[in-house]
């Protein structure tokens, strides 16, 4: 008996078929069994069918005699199913890699519950994805197994029936079948999930939902629409054959009436003809199963007339329209009382002691900009930091004592016009107009690895969304451009050519790596109480994952290590630690099974965690493909393994400024095999792997010396001459002091 029995309705789809049945039938996880209906397809869908079944035994092709329609179709499939779980996928979308495996063992986890909820994301047409808007209520309903009414926010998901899989003696038992019909997924999902006893869910992205740019029927335009009527008709009736579950009436009222408004909403839905007939069979069916007490305010539209609800409709559309010409207007004027109000600040003098900081679009107290300003707070109290943050969820998260300023609040327009200094990681807003004496410093982000600014002139496809042009102007406004060693010098004024004076700093933020790394002072054994806060067992070796983004790839994610069999081929003694690119911390890359594995204690996801630095110095080792990370880790003198089983397709598309894999910090392994090798070998700590990672220290570690901020504050904000000093050097290694001696 398998474990699923994955139904697949099939009616002309044969452009994406194919690619349905290879994301099953190449799934990690194989004990299934594939039912494929072919609907009486016109085009070449049961070819394709009895192909698959003729080389792969786990599938098996019904043909049907006539076309019965989606639900029918999948009903046909059932009697014919022997597994545990029942899957019905739609045969133009497709599973995620490692989406079956996933399931199995939260299944295992949860007991088998009657029904596991998990997560998708909506495949455009045109290549983009999109992660589904409620994802978070997965995770809400917590770890264990639930009933719809202990969770009833389970119902605000899209009420589907893929984006599920159901026990198949629940589903016997209670004798669930599809009705025909346009809207079949409605008088299934609800029963289900109201007679359901046990649910679970899985807060991982198992399955691309492909928008399909035409050929979707529930986005075309037909009276076919009304079939929605009969099919909450049958959920009323269901709920009234089951006496228990009549306190759902007033919830499904409800979700009736946002559906029907919802079709109704939409232009392409419905002929111009029908609209009135289908709000007034709305409204009809509305009165006739609302509960007493007072109806929703979405709704109370019902309880009026066609005309009436016209006219609201116009006057929201109208109301739209003029709020946003009233926005434009007010737009215009309120730039003009901004540079009215900007041009009386500009009179007024620079303030020498008050220096505006920012960081990572305004994020917060982070980075290089973050490290000198609490140096500055140590050795210049008399200097005054005001942060710039975009948000009051922002501001909220700073640390207690931080001045700060909303961005483009009246508060940042008079701290910007009349600051001495300005300290930023990306470039300040093109709205801030630099003043004569004003100074810039500039602190990137970073040791370029990839191609910047300028130089991605040449890169069509990685420059894309970039404007090369306004960079290089906003780059006008820098006085300094810090860097850490003579590469990051050379590249900065190549790819912004513009008239700053490059500053032989160091990178402030990783002064605390460098003084862990020589094993001086508090940061020393920072990263022990790192560790307890993540949660990772004292006397684990701590494996750091940081991979950067694809140019090559839409969304920039790809998955290029199976993380789940990483950690366990690390073994019990060691855990792995993930951090993705901050770019990617909010899309769909967390969803395809990070998050799910960071639940279950598999590895832990320190995306979010704010400061970057103190993930480094929790960990032992950094696994890393291309990111710049890279260069920073190698200060505090620890093992690096580089994996770049994609070099050449990377270097293609974004461009690098060197081989990486020629001239590497540590190890290069080009397969998982060689990864895998190298940690069960115990090659990753080797002498070799010392060797490389010396040299490289040597060539990108050379400003810094611990006292990258200090000599920020003391020689650009202060104008000090920066106090000698040796810094502790690996042999042949230059100091930051001989390297500022020769500028």
């Amino acid at each position: 008996m398998p474990r699923f029995s994955i139904i697949v309705p099939c009616f002309k789809v044969q452009g994406f078929l194919r690619e349905c049945l290879d994301s099953v039938l190449e799934q990690s996880y194989r004990d299934l069994e594939v039912i494929a209906v072919d609907d009486r397809s016109p085009d070449g869908c049961g070819a394709i069918l009895d192909a698959y079944a003729a080389r792969d035994e786990r599938v098996r092709v019904l043909h049907l005699p006539e076309n019965v329609g989606l639900g029918r179709a999948r009903n046909a499939g059932l009697p014919h199913a022997s597994g545990d779980y029942l899957f019905f996928l739609d045969s133009d979308d497709t599973l995620t890699p490692g989406a079956l495996r996933a399931m199995a063992d939260r299944l295992d986890e949860s007991g088998d519950p009657d029904v596991l909820v998990f997560d998708y994301a909506r495949a455009y047409w045109w290549g983009g994805t999109r992660r589904n808007a409620l994802a978070h209520v997965l995770a809400d309903c917590g770890d264990g197994t639930f009933t719809a009414a202990e969770h009833p926010e389970i119902l605000d998901l899209l009420m589907v029936v893929w984006n599920k899989v159901y026990r198949r003696d629940f589903v016997e038992r209670n004798d669930f079948r599809f009705p025909p019909g346009y809207y079949e997924d409605t008088p299934w999902t609800f029963p289900v999930m109201l007679s359901a006893e046990r649910i679970a869910t899985l807060d991982r992205i198992c399955l691309n939902y492909r928008q399909r740019r035409q050929g979707n029927i529930l986005s075309t335009t037909s009276r076919k629409h009304f079939d929605i009527h009969d099919q909450y008709e049958r959920v009323f009736a269901f709920v009234d054959s089951r006496p228990e579950l009549a306190h759902w009436r007033p919830c499904l009222a409800r979700k009736m009436g946002e559906h029907c408004l919802d079709i109704l909403a939409k232009p392409d839905r419905l002929p111009p003809s029908d609209k009135a007939e289908f709000f007034r069979r709305t409204a009809a069916m509305f009165r006739t199963h609302r509960p007493a007490g007072p109806v929703p305010d979405e709704l109370r539209v019902l309880e009026g007339g066609y005309p009436a609800y016209r006219v609201r409709r116009l006057a929201e559309r109208a109301g739209r329209e003029l709020a946003r010409r009233g926005g434009q207007v007010r737009g215009a004027a309120g730039a003009r009382v901004r540079r009215g109000l900007s041009a009386v600040q500009a009179r007024r003098p620079l303030d020498p002691h008050l220096v505006v900081y920012s960081a990572f679009s305004h994020r917060g107290v982070l980075g290089d900009p973050g490290a000198v300003y609490r140096t500055a707070r140590e050795i210049a109290p008399q200097l005054r930091g005001v942060w710039v943050v975009r948000d009051e969820e922002t501001a909220a998260r700073l640390p207690d004592g931080v001045e700060h300023v909303l961005l483009d609040s009246p508060a940042y327009r008079r701290v910007t016009a009349r600051a001495g200094f300005f300290v930023n990681n990306v470039n300040w807003p093109g709205t801030l107009v630099k003043r004569p004496g004003s100074v810039h410093i500039h602190t990137h982000q970073g040791t370029p690895l990839k191609y910047m600014a300028a130089d991605l002139l040449d890169k069509p496809g990685a420059r894309y969304g970039v404007d090369v042009p306004q960079m290089l102007r906003r780059a006008d406004r820098w006085d300094y451009s810090l860097v850490a060693n003579l590469h990051s010098e050379l590249v900065w004024e190549r790819a912004y050519p513009c008239h700053f004076t490059s500053a032989r700093t160091g990178s402030p933020r990783n002064d605390v790596l460098v003084d862990a790394g020589a094993g001086r002072g508090a940061a020393a054994g920072a990263g022990a109480a790192v560790r307890a806060r993540l949660g990772i067992p004292a006397g684990h070796t701590v494996v750091l994952y940081a991979p950067t983004r694809r140019e090559y790839r839409r969304g920039g994610h790809i998955d290029r290590i199976d993380l789940a069999r990483f950690a366990a081929d690390l073994g019990e003694d060691h855990t792995l630690v993930v951090r993705l690119h901050p770019s990617l911390a909010a899309g769909p890359a967390r969803g395809m099974g990070l998050a799910e594995l960071h639940r279950r204690g598999i590895l832990v996801d320190a995306t979010d965690e704010p400061h970057v630095e103190d993930v480094m110095l929790a960990s032992d080792v950094l696994v890393t493909d291309y990111s710049a990370l890279m260069f920073d880790y190698a200060n505090l003198d620890r093992p690096i393994v580089v994996h770049a089983d994609d070099w050449d397709a990377y270097a293609a598309s974004r461009g690098a400024y060197f081989d990486v894999t020629a001239e590497a910090p540590g190890h290069v392994s080009r397969s998982y095999r060689e990864l895998a090798w190298l940690f069960a070998s115990d090659s990753w700590r080797d002498e070799e792997s010392a060797r490389l990672r010396a040299a490289f220290r040597g060539r990108f570690c050379a400003f810094d010396d611990g006292r990258a901020a200090e000599r920020v504050v003391r020689t650009l904000l202060l104008g000090e001459p920066m106090p000698e000093r040796v810094s502790v050097r690996l042999p042949g290694q230059a100091t930051a002091r001989d390297l500022l001696a020769s500028t």
